[in-house]
């Protein structure tokens, strides 16, 4: 299946790049208050719907795990990546962290208050999305939510794209394209974070950061 074989591509290139990629990005926040900010709205709103149980799906070597876990969140790490959960639970030994598929997590449905997915779905070939969104919901508890961030494509006439990334094939999205695609998985958009391009990125897209809520109720 072509979800299968992507999914093994790119856990095998995370493989590779683990090492460099977990020294590159372990002080990631530091410079990005904008990031900052939206995962203290992310940590606020799961606090209020539960007991902060959250899943940081594609975690890489933990390190925003570990930021969820000092805003009060009872947070754990799943990730295609075993060299990367080797890593994350050599840097946070006092944290959870499992190898495991955003397609089919091993998680009990609606027992999460959050799921972080942070740049983990740019990988995924687009006709797989709406199974992976899907799965976020499943495991979401009612009222739970998800904060999703990934590259903008450059207008509407593009819903989606490709683009040239370091270690996998990659895919950019319209942020109004994938709000649908939250909402047709029973997913409501609360807020959107975009942060323009600066001089200094190494790419020079849009990135988008979309706040999402599973109703509290399922309609029947």
């Amino acid at each position: 299946m072509v979800e299968h074989d992507a999914l093994s591509a790119t856990s095998e290139a995370y493989d590779t790049a683990a090492h460099t990629y977990a020294e590159l990005f372990r002080d990631t926040l530091r410079d990005r208050p904008l990031d900052r900010a939206i995962l203290g709205v992310f940590a606020e709103a799961v606090r209020a719907s539960g007991n902060g149980r959250v899943a940081d799906v594609g975690c890489g070597p933990g390190h925003i795990t570990a930021y969820l876990e000092e805003l009060g969140l009872a947070a754990f790490g799943v990730d295609a990546s075993p060299v990367m959960i080797k890593l994350a639970r050599q840097a946070y030994p006092g944290l959870q962290f499992d190898v495991g598929s955003m397609a089919a997590l091993d998680i009990a449905d609606g027992v999460l208050d959050g799921v972080l997915s942070r740049w983990s779905v740019i990988h995924t070939p687009p006709p797989e999305l709406p199974a992976i969104l899907a799965e976020f919901h499943r495991v979401l508890a009612p009222g739970g939510h998800l904060l999703i961030a990934f590259s903008a494509t450059d207008g509407p006439s593009h819903p989606t794209q490709v683009f040239d990334h370091t270690v996998a094939p990659a895919y950019r999205w319209w942020p109004d394209h994938l709000a649908a695609m939250l909402r047709k998985s029973g997913l409501a958009e609360v807020a959107r974070m975009v942060r323009e391009p600066q001089p200094t990125d190494r790419r020079q897209f849009q990135e988008v950061q979309l706040l999402a809520r599973k109703a509290q109720t399922e309609a029947a």
